[in-house]
């Protein structure tokens, strides 16, 4: 076995090393200024290739990222499985209870999410391949390439979106991720078919085996194999050293997945995401166990694969601008109106439709990869891959900011104005249920409503999902019969056990009714609720009250001070 010469060994050092740093440090400063990491990490890149540093610097570039040689096969390397485990970390975050819980309008949403982006990026890839590609014979591969590239979505960016704007736990919230996952579920299968297609991989009778193929590996694996890992995992937990031996058991199951596909004549990526799901459905499966994996993963891996992207490519000579502004137009437009419209049918308001368009028009991984694949392949050139980075880039910046500008058009008031000391209590329940009752109980007598219905509505919401939020907040509420909007407050010092991200106990509860009609009403205000305590000196000062007054009045300022 032929082995690295010291100096190959430093090159390849120095390239990790140097890779690695870069992109943490760029992925933490975007993370800093409450945009995706990725973005950070891709600029990294742009930085570290020939864009900037080859321009420059180019014999120091070929130095440290030779294309070629032992040190340019092992980054490679590196560089695949790097793409492996993201798309297993992509995998895991995929919960199939969320998909059966939300699946009637996750599935509308996902189903005109995806349809309507497909046909404007093929209908236009079909009809005009001369803007994008030199040989028109190959425009059917490259129309599917593109439809297939506009529309998905990127999980991850989406989830961490929506923590941020703090609703990711609402009903919205919820069924935004829920549709995120089936585009996910249904996008990596459809990437992998286009993949099979376009490598002419299958048993070679036709199109259809490979097709066939995928489906019922994926039926296979989601069906049989989950049930499987469903048993094993508690085994392996209890048997096997903690967290190592669990975590090495996912890793190696992620690999064994891509071996699996590869040697059917399908890509490695898809049984490395299949298997992720497999394995991240199970209820066995420790949360500090998968964020260990998680955290793993995305700080070790997807910084080298990032960088790697713009170390590919110059990105000032293949910046084509016509391409770039017919991609960017294609992705946005084809997305917000596709998974707008699908939220629309499904039931939700103008503005609440239009904020899901937002957030899943939010790019990422996919996208990356499969353009990275396709200009392997030959079937894109450099610039269309250009413009597949500014779409993922660009809508990852813009998806926070159009998200809050659909949901703060209505000029609705406000959490703090409609409270007075009558509607705050200091609590001394003993279980979530008691307070509930008790805030239900304190709304209702006001209010003159029937406080058995209005606590069956609050219950049946609170029992689907658990309303605790970090910073000892819970905000459980439901939609009634009402005209105007009612917010009630208890403080209970002791804290209660609302299920919190942050394992933490809940000791100030708020309870939301809202009309049925006020989609964006309820969510408005929910995302006030947990703007007030984002910040965990503010709840500290809540806690610290001793009477209903004093909590109105701490309330009153807290607001004027981040006014």
């Amino acid at each position: 076995m032929s082995q690295l010469s010291s100096t190959e060994l430093f090159q390849f050092i120095l390239a990790i090393t140097v890779m690695l740093g870069f992109g943490k440090g760029f992925g933490e400063l975007f993370r800093k200024l409450k945009q995706a990491p990725v973005v950070g990490e891709i600029i990294a890149g742009i930085i570290l290739g020939p864009t900037i540093l080859g321009y420059f610097f180019p014999d120091l570039l070929k130095f440290v990222f030779p294309e070629s040689g032992p040190v340019g096969y092992s980054l490679e390397a590196i560089t695949q499985l790097s793409i492996l485990f993201l798309l297993l970390a992509v995998g895991l975050e995929v919960d199939l209870g969320i998909l059966i819980r939300y699946g009637k309008s996750a599935l509308i949403t996902t189903f005109y999410g995806m349809l309507i982006p497909f046909i404007f990026g093929f209908a236009v890839a079909f009809l005009i391949p001369q803007f994008f590609i030199d040989n028109p014979d190959e425009r059917l591969i490259f129309a599917l390439f593109l439809g297939t590239a506009l529309s998905i979505s990127a999980l991850p960016i989406i989830a961490r979106t929506l923590l941020d704007l703090n609703i990711f736990r609402t009903k919205l919230g919820m069924m935004i991720i829920a549709s995120a996952m089936f585009n996910d579920l249904i996008g990596w299968i459809a990437f992998s078919i286009f993949l099979s297609v376009a490598e002419g991989t299958g048993t070679g009778l036709s199109i259809v085996s490979p097709i066939v193929l995928i489906l019922l590996f994926t039926a296979v694996m989601i069906v049989i194999v989950r049930k499987l890992f469903h048993r094993m995992i508690p085994w392996v937990q209890k048997e096997l050293s903690w967290p190592g031996g669990i975590i090495g058991f996912i890793m190696v199951m992620g690999l064994v997945g891509a071996l699996i596909t590869e040697k059917l004549g399908m890509h490695t990526i898809l049984g490395a995401f299949i298997m992720g799901v497999a394995l991240g459905d199970s209820v066995h499966l420790r949360e500090s166990t998968r964020e260990i994996i998680q955290q793993f993963i995305t700080n070790i891996f997807a910084p080298l694969f990032f960088v790697y992207i713009g170390l590919r490519i110059n990105f000032l000579t293949a910046f084509d601008p016509t391409i770039v502004i017919i991609v960017l137009v294609l992705g946005f437009a084809g997305k917000i109106i596709g998974a707008g419209y699908g939220a629309y049918k499904g039931g939700f308001g103008k503005n609440e439709s239009f904020a899901v368009g937002f957030a899943m028009n939010s790019r990422g991984v996919l996208e990356i990869i499969l353009s990275l694949f396709a200009l392997e392949m030959g079937i894109i050139n450099e610039s269309l891959f250009v413009g597949i980075i500014f779409l993922v880039v660009i809508s990852s910046i813009l998806s926070g900011p159009l998200i809050k500008l659909s949901l703060g058009k209505d000029k609705l008031k406000g959490f703090v104005q409609l409270l007075s000391s009558e509607d705050i209590v200091i609590s001394n329940a003993v279980s979530k249920r008691d307070a509930v009752m008790e805030l239900v109980e304190l709304a209702c007598s006001k209010h003159k409503l029937d406080k058995t219905n209005v606590f069956n509505e609050v219950w049946k919401r609170e029992e689907s999902l658990s309303t605790g939020i970090e910073n000892h907040l819970a905000i459980p509420h439901a939609k009634i019969d009402i005209k105007k909007p009612i917010a009630v407050i208890a403080l209970n010092k002791d804290g209660l056990n609302f299920e919190a991200a942050d394992n933490e106990l809940s000791k100030i509860i708020v309870l939301l009714l809202t009309p049925k009609n006020e989609n964006e009403l309820q969510l408005k205000l929910l995302s006030e609720v947990a703007n007030l305590f984002a910040d965990k000196t503010n709840s500290k000062e809540i806690i610290n009250s001793d009477s209903s007054e004093e909590i109105l009045s701490k309330l009153v300022k807290i607001k004027s001070r981040m006014e």
